[in-house]
């Protein structure tokens, strides 16, 4: 641990308040109105990446429709903090619960995402007598946005993958005083809960993964213990993925010369952040569309689009968050559909699984699109251990 991180203390924590300048809104409209658009072949759909009527329909949506200033003050209603951890800004929402004895809970968001994915689980976790459920199962939330992304800015050293996440994390919860905690998180958010797990601090007492990206190692036990839905998804839904992940190639080499559109055009941010939001284009797979233009918004407003960009980069070259070093936490598999489908025999590897769910419904933003589902699980885990 870096010196940075042991001597981070509660009096380093300072409050957090976003306010965008007017000028940078003006700027961003203007941007969008002198847009250079592509031209592109006829009929081809979603083939050759984000088609032309898709991404216009956003920016214009974008430039003359949707409200920041909206968005903002929802986001400023909640508290929020700043930290400097390893020498990095870290920027987190800290809501408690009126709930003596609440847990605490980790929630880490994912690529192309920011800390808006949970908004709509802080209320249910926080305040369940609120909601209609146990009082006994409430949540304090600490909510980060991961270094290199959103108002935690851009990160300016090399080495932040997603095992340096984790400790910056786990030195976070215990500088918030948190004894007993869990996790949960998706996607690079998963990465970082799974190198939570590997790390194993001091009162980390379980975690809670949308994904958990382990492949067949060719072991005999193992594929026999797949099920015909790990194969089938081996065989179809993987593949087609892979097909379609170019964002993944070049985030994980060229991240740098990326950077320069991401920064300076605010059309190939929506562009190039949307093709998962949308289903690869298709538009409405998983996309509220002001909803995805607030997370639009921060990676432009923050210029992070370059930095989370890294963040592959130094997880291609470290192994984190892939690596079949040992978790023993107890760890908790939420499986939507139209997601990537962890493989339960080759995620055992190197986990210790207890709980493995499979939704009928839902997708990569599970948080966002249901959350009462997600809740409902939290509680379920959480309230077991």
């Amino acid at each position: 641990m870096t010196t940075s991180q042991s001597t981070t203390t509660s009096k380093s924590i300072e409050p957090f308040r976003i306010d965008v300048p007017q000028a940078d809104l003006d700027e961003l409209s203007a941007r969008l109105a002198a847009t250079r658009w592509p031209g592109e072949v006829t009929g081809a759909g979603t083939s050759y990446g984000m088609p032309l009527a898709v991404v216009q329909r956003l920016a214009e949506r974008w430039r003359s429709g949707y409200d920041w200033r909206a968005h903002e003050a929802e986001l400023n209603e909640i508290p929020q903090f700043s930290a400097v951890i390893d020498g990095q800004p870290i920027h987190f929402l800290h809501v408690r619960s009126p709930e003596p004895g609440a847990r605490a809970l980790l929630l880490l968001h994912g690529w192309p995402g920011s800390v808006v994915e949970f908004l709509g689980l802080i209320g249910p976790l926080t305040d369940p007598r609120a909601h209609g459920a146990d009082p006994a199962l409430a949540f304090d939330v600490v909510v980060p946005s991961l270094p290199g992304y959103g108002f935690s800015g851009p990160t300016t050293e090399p080495g932040w993958d997603s095992a340096r996440m984790a400790r910056a994390f786990a030195t976070l919860m215990k500088t918030l005083g948190y004894e007993r905690w869990g996790m949960a998180g998706g996607d690079i958010g998963a990465l970082v809960g799974r190198e939570l797990g590997i790390l194993a601090p001091d009162g980390l007492i379980g975690l809670h993964l949308l994904q958990i990206f382990a492949f067949p190692s060719g072991d005999p036990e193992e594929a026999r213990r797949m099920t015909a839905a790990d194969r089938e998804s081996l065989a179809g839904s993987t593949a087609e993925f892979q097909s379609k992940a170019g964002y993944q190639a070049i985030q994980r080499t060229r991240p740098q010369t990326l950077g320069y559109g991401l920064t300076d055009s605010p059309v190939a941010t929506l562009a190039w952040n949307a093709e998962i939001w949308t289903g690869w284009g298709d538009y409405a797979a998983y996309l509220d569309v002001d909803t995805y233009l607030t997370h639009a918004s921060i990676y432009w407003f923050t210029r992070t689009g370059v930095s989370s960009a890294r963040s592959y980069y130094e997880d291609a070259r470290s192994g984190a968050g892939y690596r079949d070093e040992p978790n023993q936490v107890p760890t908790a598999v939420a499986v939507f559909p139209q997601d990537y489908r962890t493989i339960r025999a080759c995620a055992e590897r190197a986990n210790h699984i207890v709980r493995y769910t499979e939704f009928a419904e839902g997708g990569h933003f599970a948080y966002t699109t249901h959350p009462g589902l997600v809740v409902a699980d939290l509680r379920e885990f959480f309230g077991s251990l």
